[in-house]
């Protein structure tokens, strides 16, 4: 693996072999009616057919896979808002060790229930008081366990961006891709395969208007840190961007488009009535940019990553009635 900040396409390449046959290579499907609407041929990656619903499963295995024989006895830890719960939960028992997973009081409880049905010990914080990084960091030093991060490692990048990897290998050269951005590792990974493949692909991001954090930092040329976003796109709730996704993204990322929860709701809607999937908020963000015309100058073939599905009856109706 080269050096954190300098993920490649080998080790993408490198991440796709080795968790084949272990995670899903997800469908792409198309809709004449989304093509109309965008104005462009859209190709959609559907992340929320992965296992656990969501693309955290790529990273979460990639990496901890590759824990020595020590590490996997002693078990794994991880902090998160759910996805990567729940991904390194199933990682874990595919491995035959167990978990203990980090996560906020106000976590869905579908994915609550999800993660401790993958056999996982579940701790909980107070994601506006609380630091998640220092408790998950001492939870795991205290206990003797490997930590994997939801973002912030080499391997759980370049397992991410397998799936546009596989996008792309499906549909041939795309113009630009669109992809969600929380804590930046699904962008990182994504846009690390797809200008590897073509340097002319613009990779476009898209975070909730209240947890602009990226798009700040991009302008600003640095990390910026923001209060914690009260938005229904509870995975992309992150204040501060990642230290080593940020090194990637600054490089490789043209550029990031924000979305209200209302546009949100209406891509989800979108999403369930016209293409008859289920997409959680964070995974519908991406499409919501489109939808809403939120990126200037689309070009003709697009990819988009609709990145989860996690999320409980109860809370999909609330949400498309609210």
């Amino acid at each position: 693996m080269t050096a954190p900040s300098l993920v490649t396409l080998a080790d993408v390449r490198e991440a796709a072999a080795h968790i084949k046959g272990v995670a899903h290579r997800t469908p792409v499907l198309r809709s004449r009616t989304l093509d109309e609407l965008v104005g462009a041929e859209v190709f959609v990656k559907c992340e929320n057919f992965q296992r656990i619903g969501a693309f955290k499963f790529r990273g979460a295995y990639n990496a901890a896979s590759r824990l020595s024989a020590d590490q996997v006895a002693r078990g794994i830890a991880a902090y998160s808002s759910g996805n990567h719960a729940q991904a390194v939960a199933l990682a874990a028992r595919e491995l035959g060790t167990t978990a203990v997973i980090l996560m906020p009081e106000d976590t869905p409880r579908s994915k609550r229930e999800a993660t401790a049905g993958y056999g996982a010990e579940i701790v909980t914080y107070d994601r506006y008081t609380g630091d998640r990084v220092a408790i998950g960091e001492a939870l795991a030093t205290d206990r003797g366990l490997a930590l994997i991060p939801p973002y912030e490692h080499p391997h759980v990048i370049a397992g991410q961006g397998t799936a546009a990897l596989e996008l792309i290998e499906e549909t041939g050269d795309l113009d630009a891709l669109v992809v969600p951005v929380g804590g930046g590792g699904l962008i990182a990974g994504s846009a690390t395969a797809a200008k590897g493949l073509r340097s002319a692909t613009r990779v476009i991001g898209v975070e909730p208007e209240n947890g602009d954090d990226t798009k700040r930092s991009l302008e600003a040329g640095r990390r910026i840190s923001i209060p914690v976003p009260r938005t229904i796109a509870d995975g992309q709730a992150a204040d501060t961007p990642g230290e080593l996704t940020f090194a990637v993204n600054r490089r490789l990322v043209d550029g990031i488009a924000l979305v209200s929860d209302e546009q949100i709701r209406d891509a989800m809607r979108f999403a369930f009535e016209r293409m008859k999937l289920v997409v959680e908020p964070s995974g519908a963000s991406a499409l919501a940019a489109l939808l809403a015309h939120r990126i200037d100058r689309l070009p003709r073939r697009v990819g988009v990553i609709l990145s989860g599905g996690n999320i409980g009856a109860e809370r999909f109706t609330e949400i498309l009635g609210g």
